[in-house]
């Protein structure tokens, strides 16, 4: 890498409960030798994760950006668009990092809407080139964003656990629509709300497994 430059991932987008996190990090040749290990974070395990996303946090400029369900719900009921809620996180962790370091190069994951994650660029970020490739994760600057999010994203679902009385898992398999039936048992539709992005499909057989209509 003969200069440093940002990398862009998020975390939770596939997963029913939790937040959206997105976050960027700038890498540059100075930072290398302290980011030993560090990796696309899906190769990595939780613990791990966690403990390289603190020695990022240590080394490099960065930003993150975690949008909680409840404001999740909200963004999505306005826009209905998943992509656009997504190009709104990566540019404001992107303008925050540049803020910090300024740098002439982006790359993000196969993003699905390039145009529309550089029309919500500000003045600052619209000069600088940004680069979407797929598996990007192979870049040290979008590895370091892609720790930086799930560690986030995990902190968040253990801190939303905490506060509902269910634990909340990953993903939507078979124990998410459990744990979804029984948060909504304890607090109605209302606690499913404060910890589960309300559009996914899952959300129609926590409902059914709750004794519920899918429709309410």
């Amino acid at each position: 890498m003969d200069e440093g430059h940002i990398g862009v991932d998020e975390s939770g987008k596939g997963d029913f409960f939790g937040p959206l996190v997105i976050a960027a990090c700038y890498v540059g040749p100075e930072h290398l030798a302290e980011l030993e290990g560090v990796r696309d974070s899906k190769k990595l395990t939780d613990p791990v994760a966690l403990r390289l996303a603190g020695a990022i946090r240590q080394t490099c400029p960065l930003a993150v950006i975690a949008i909680g369900p409840a404001k999740y719900n909200e963004l999505y009921e306005k826009l209905r668009n998943l992509n656009k809620i997504l190009a709104w996180g990566h540019a404001r962790a992107i303008e925050n990092v540049l803020e910090q370091q300024p740098c002439e190069l982006v790359i993000s994951d196969q993003f699905a809407d390039p145009a529309g994650l550089k029309r919500q660029l500000f003045e600052k970020g619209r000069r600088v080139e940004l680069r979407s490739v797929v598996r990007a994760e192979a870049d040290i600057a979008v590895a370091a964003a892609s720790v930086l999010a799930r560690a986030e994203f995990l902190r968040k679902l253990a801190a939303l656990s905490d506060e509902i009385g269910v634990r909340l898992p990953k993903g939507a398999s078979p124990p998410v629509i459990e744990a979804g039936a029984a948060v909504v048992r304890k607090h109605g539709v209302e606690g499913l709300a404060r910890v589960a992005k309300l559009h996914f499909k899952t959300r129609i057989e926590v409902l059914a497994r709750a004794g519920m209509s899918g429709t309410q």
